[in-house]
């Protein structure tokens, strides 16, 4: 599960830098930032041998 939510947060990442340095994006382009931020910080606080 978490490795899902590791990829879930590199492609919102990847995302993000796509379509602010590439395409001229809208502001809301960086809500992809927000959540990926919230995906990793969730992922260094739960320990490693939770099944959530």
């Amino acid at each position: 599960m978490k490795s899902i939510l590791w990829l879930i947060a590199l492609i919102m990442l990847f995302g993000w830098g796509l379509g602010f340095f590439v395409w001229a994006a809208p502001a809301f382009i960086h809500i992809l930032l927000v959540v990926a931020l919230i995906i990793v910080v969730y992922n260094l606080m739960v320990p490693k041998n939770s099944e959530v």
